[in-house]
């Protein structure tokens, strides 16, 4: 099973990869596909719940989905999203709902969003396991004033690298770095002794994630320009949809071959009190 010492191992030797999931039958084909790692992202509330974005996410709705992925995942590590607004407030709520995450999901680690160094060693002190998040982080899309690339300028970049340092002293044991140009995220890949875990940072970083629904056009809506879609199962779905609907309105569907079969005697005799 993947760990924590799993990524320490890796670290500057294999390639890891890491795919979002929100649901049990999700979690086991990535399992059995053998990707190493899940997120169980924030990005739920956009892909599952329809939100126009993260920030409605909830506490339960993280635990009612980081459970039903955990138990799919029989090799994969488990990261859940720590939500927005559920570590901000203070360091006491901070850990309590980290270990909410933990506790509740069965998960392996949580992932916090941002540069709460303090709240991220309390929360490692406890033995939590934490993957940091910086670059473009979407619970701060407000204040950020959208979705745009991060440290490309020199004091962007300086700053940056800067916080990258200071989650790895807090505790953290891999770093989430998002939409961050090449030369920085491979910078910051060899600066630390940690894992990056890229999502647009370039193959530099150690590990890959992506949003399962992105990567097969399953939403059938315009990529990122860091998502590659390597199938479009929107198009398989649609065609399986309309063959359906078209077979049943033609009663080709249910054929014989889905259908459960009586003998005459059984049935004569079911229907006779009826008949006469």
């Amino acid at each position: 099973m993947v760990t924590v010492n799993t990524f320490k191992e890796n670290k500057g030797k294999k390639k890891m990869t890491m795919l979002t999931a929100y649901d049990y039958l999700t979690a086991k084909n990535i399992d059995e596909a053998g990707i190493d790692s899940i997120l169980v992202g924030d990005s739920l509330g956009m892909v599952m719940l329809g939100y126009p974005n993260t920030l409605s996410v909830t506490m339960e709705d993280m635990i009612h989905h980081g459970k039903a992925v955990v138990r799919g995942a029989k090799n994969c590590m488990v990261v859940v999203d720590m939500p927005f607004m559920s570590y901000q407030a203070s360091k006491e709520e901070a850990i309590r709902n980290a270990g909410r995450l933990i506790k509740e999901t069965g998960c392996q680690a949580v992932k916090i969003e941002g540069t709460y160094f303090d709240y991220i060693k309390a929360i490692t002190d406890a033995g939590i396991p934490v993957v940091g998040h910086l670059g473009l982080t979407p619970q701060s899309v407000n204040s950020m004033g959208g979705y745009h690339v991060q440290g490309k300028s020199s004091e962007a970049a300086k700053k940056l690298i800067s916080d990258c340092i200071k989650l790895e002293e807090a505790g953290c044991f891999a770093i989430t770095l998002e939409c961050v140009p090449r030369r920085i995220a491979s910078y910051i890949t060899k600066k630390l002794n940690i894992s990056t875990i890229g999502i647009g940072a370039s193959n530099e970083c150690d590990c890959q994630v992506l949003v399962w629904q992105d990567m097969t056009n399953y939403g059938n809506t315009k990529p990122a320009k860091f998502v590659k879609q390597f199938a479009n199962l929107y198009e398989e779905e649609q065609k399986a949809f309309k063959e359906y609907k078209e077979e049943v309105e033609n009663q080709t569907f249910p054929s014989k071959d889905h259908t459960y079969i009586m003998s005459d005697e059984d049935y004569h005799e079911a229907i006779k009190d009826f008949e006469e």
